[in-house]
């Protein structure tokens, strides 16, 4: 079975998490993927650790499987030519480079469509490729704090928060990854490749989604609200007799069930929270009467007892027991392969699961420069030809 993507080349010259997010998404679809680094390996998550494997790190490994690696000097003509080369027989070209900096390579969107008027051109910068912040540097963190979503996280003990992973380079990579299969297949009709513009800083305000809008209609500067949602109740987290957990109630019929769950039939009568805009009105008379109910017992019985009766619930799980749930490991997202340094390395796998091109682990994240023989014979195959 071959990929969805096999027949598309992507020249990769992105690094630290974004684009190469992306690129491996990609590749998991079945796309042939060059990594293009400096000689040495330019990709500063080789060096982002501990932990590493013998000497290769984590961070690295996390965001590069399923690609080839060749290691060029960009800032010597041979380099320019060999990337110019590639770009020939290529499908897509994808970088972060800051703004500016692909025309001064002279391999910017421009040129290369004179080489290839086919060639997709993904950019992935801070602030995008317009406006006045088009020039500054924008790392994830940054964004966090910038676009909104720090200040909707946390609570008013904690003041703003981040969250626990890069997610404004994880949204900008599937929005480029969508991006550039949309462009794939609009060529199809057209002939044509086109640029791609992705911002992290687009990306991460569009991730506002409902928080966003609620703003927009009601003028209101959302507070902090920690596991609690902003217009859903009951929705977050509560404390039972050993532990913690989620309940989270969608609409009414849940609502009602919950209160039977509870022993409180009640409260599903109660013109106070018998519907969710008045549960939202009243949250701060409701979740504590739900509280007081909920450290009575375990969190297995409430577990049990919402399974029983669909109302969504689920515990709050650290690494290790979500390493061990049988779910994950029926649905294959954890993978094992050989690599040339690092030995035996164990990956999280893709949850794109499609039934005639399933994604396969092809290749290992790469070594630098561990593909420059093979890429570079087949440049001088071609110019033969």
């Amino acid at each position: 079975m071959s990929g969805a993507l096999e027949n598309i080349r992507v020249l990769d010259l992105t690094r630290v998490l974004a684009g190469p997010y992306c690129t491996m998404i990609l590749g998991d679809l079945g796309a042939e993927v060059i990594k293009v680094e400096a000689p040495g390996g330019s990709d500063e998550t080789r060096k982002w650790g501990p932990p590493f494997q013998n000497d290769v790190s984590a961070y690295y490994l996390c965001a590069n499987r399923n690609k080839k690696s060749i290691t060029l000097n960009l800032k010597s003509e041979e380099g320019i030519q060999t990337i110019k080369d590639l770009v020939k027989e290529s499908d897509v070209v994808i970088h972060n480079f800051k703004t500016g900096t692909m025309e001064r390579f002279g391999i910017d969107y421009d040129q290369l469509a004179k080489i290839n008027p086919g060639i997709i051109f993904c950019s992935i910068t801070g602030f995008g490729e317009t406006g006045p912040h088009k020039d500054l540097p924008g790392y994830d963190f940054i964004i966090q704090g910038m676009s909104g979503l720090m200040s909707i996280t946390g609570d008013d003990a904690s003041g703003p928060q981040k969250v626990g992973v890069a997610i404004t380079d994880i949204l900008t990579g599937l929005y480029a990854a969508i991006g550039i299969q949309a462009a794939i297949i609009e060529r199809q009709q057209s002939g044509q490749g086109q640029k791609l513009d992705l911002s992290l800083y687009d990306s991460a305000v569009s991730a506002l989604i409902n928080i966003g809008s609620n703003y927009l209609m009601s003028g209101k500067i959302p507070s902090r609200l920690g596991n609690h949602h902003a217009n859903i109740v009951p929705y977050q987290t509560f404390q039972t007799m050993d532990g913690e957990m989620v309940i989270a109630i969608g609409n009414d019929n849940q609502f009602k069930a919950f209160c039977t769950i509870l022993g409180k039939e009640q409260y599903s009568e109660d013109e106070r929270f018998k519907t969710n805009p008045a549960r939202v009105e009243h949250r701060d008379i409701l979740v504590p009467l739900i509280q007081e109910i909920l450290v009575t017992k375990p969190t297995s019985y409430w577990l049990d007892k919402c399974h029983e009766n669909n109302i969504p619930c689920g515990p709050i799980q650290n690494l290790q027991e979500v390493t061990e749930d049988p779910q994950l490991h029926a649905r294959d997202m954890f993978l094992e392969t050989e690599h040339p340094t690092a030995g035996l390395i164990k990956m999280i796998g893709s949850p794109l699961k499609l039934s005639r091109t399933p994604v396969t682990l092809r290749h290992h994240p790469p070594d630098a420069g561990e593909h420059n023989e093979e890429i570079l014979q087949s440049i001088k195959n071609i110019n033969q030809e």
